[in-house]
């Protein structure tokens, strides 16, 4: 039996602040990460680089990097039913929960990888 093992990341305030402060980025400027689970394998690989994009535009289907619900950093897919917001991971073992609107840090725009064909843009 395989044992998958969730990877999140503790939100710490300095991560923004180091973010805004003391460098040429500001909030609102994209950044970008590693993803480094296999939750949302096969679609974003573990060890790819994700773009995310603060001021994106939040819909149903949409890849978010949000706060979870024990203030974590987590990356899932988002669905919007009835009104409610649900993180989801494509790998079904792991949990989906809902989630608050403002919990969402910023949408996914693209991957990279190590080859030019890994990447690719979201809308």
């Amino acid at each position: 039996m395989t044992s998958f093992k969730e990877i999140k990341i503790t939100v710490d305030d300095s991560f923004k602040q180091n973010i805004s402060e003391g460098s040429s980025c500001s909030e609102s400027e994209p950044f970008a990460l590693q993803v480094i689970d296999q939750s949302m394998e096969p679609e974003f690989a573990q060890g790819c680089i994700i773009i995310i994009d603060p001021t994106g535009i939040v819909r149903d289907g949409a890849f978010v990097f949000a706060k979870d619900t024990q203030a974590e950093y987590i990356f899932r897919r988002l669905r919007i039913t009835a009104g409610r917001y649900y993180l989801e991971a494509l790998q079904a073992h792991y949990p989906s929960f809902e989630i608050r609107p403002e919990q969402i840090q910023g949408i996914i725009t693209q991957r990279a990888g190590k080859r030019r064909s890994y990447h690719k843009w979201y809308d």
